[in-house]
């Protein structure tokens, strides 16, 4: 009987997400006639999948022991960048050339930006030991300036059919960004559970000595981290930029708190070594379908502002409770 209680109470544990992710659709659906709709649902979707790109990287951040703080500004920064070289190219006056981007190179420039950004906070925390809130705090506000200065603090508009298709395009009838998501989720689902460098992940983050005495690389391994998280930050930046057919330099601002929020929401723990991708999946759908319900119930953004952070607290509480 008590290994029945037990066994119960660890089934509950582990699908708390989910229960509470159901009983927020049901009550939502109670609510508003609109909500079980299949426009409604591509809708919360298309609309969760920036911030599940985003919020993929911080968990394997987070399961390593760190925080990432830029995933806001490295989004701003990328999506600006592909823009600007498929719009205008990039001259290079000592050779009197401009070089022109194809749609293909553009999306590879915009993640390639992400990946350095993603590997300079990796450096900054390894090589120079700045704890990761700083270092990544101080990669926000260089991100924001470098978007600025590329910018030139206007948006970067008209960057045609092609490269819109990734952020408003439909394949078979479900939208781009969505299966962009999906194959991210699938990827990393796999990567954290079922390779070494999962094994490993988890091992740093769950006790990180223990890491260095058994002979773990730690430091590479953070550095990859980082790296995977700056780029997916890229790809995040890519699709925001195509929904908008604009790239705006405040593009980004505050995502790295929804992030943050979907993660712990999903039960990664902010110790580190302790979380899943499936898990930060279910956390961004509840943060999803909280934003859509209260907007179909005409709810002030600013009482959504609030909702959302009491809703991030819980989260926190029942993760130091665990």
């Amino acid at each position: 009987m008590k290994d029945y209680q037990v066994s119960t109470k660890e089934l509950l544990t582990k699908s708390q997400s989910l229960i509470a992710l159901a009983l927020m659709v049901i009550a939502m659906s109670i609510l508003s006639d609109k909500f079980l709709s299949l426009d409604n649902g591509w809708n919360i979707l298309r609309q969760i999948s920036v911030n599940l790109c985003l919020s993929i990287g911080m968990t394997l951040v987070i399961l390593s022991g760190g925080i990432d703080l830029s995933v806001g500004a490295v989004l701003g920064l990328s999506g600006s960048v592909a823009a600007g070289l498929l719009k205008h190219g990039i001259a290079l006056p000592m050779f009197d050339v401009l070089l022109q981007f194809t749609v293909s190179g553009a999306l590879l420039s915009g993640v390639c930006v992400g990946l350095l950004l993603g590997l300079f906070n990796g450096f900054a925390v390894t090589s120079l030991r700045i704890p990761p809130f700083v270092a990544t705090l101080g990669m926000l506000s260089i991100g924001r300036g470098l978007t600025m200065l590329w910018t030139g603090g206007f948006p970067i508009t008209g960057l045609g059919s092609s490269f819109g298709y990734l952020g408003t395009g439909t394949w078979l009838g479900v939208p781009m960004p969505v299966w962009v998501t999906s194959i991210l989720v699938v990827i990393f689902v796999i990567v954290t559970q079922r390779t070494r460098f999962g094994r490993y992940l988890y091992a740093v983050g769950g006790n990180e000595r223990a890491a260095l005495l058994t002979g773990l690389r730690v430091s590479r391994i953070k550095l990859w981290v980082y790296a995977l998280g700056g780029g997916l930050a890229g790809i995040a930046g890519l699709l925001v930029t195509a929904r908008l057919d604009s790239a705006q330099p405040n593009a980004g601002l505050g995502y790295e708190l929804d992030s943050i929020a979907a993660v712990v929401i999903g039960g990664t723990s902010l110790a580190g070594g302790r979380g899943t991708v499936l898990g930060t999946v279910l956390g961004c759908l509840i943060i999803g379908v909280l934003n859509n319900g209260l907007f179909l119930l005409d709810v002030s953004p600013f009482w959504q502002q609030i909702v959302k952070g009491f809703v991030i607290l819980a989260a926190v509480a029942v993760d130091k409770a665990k």
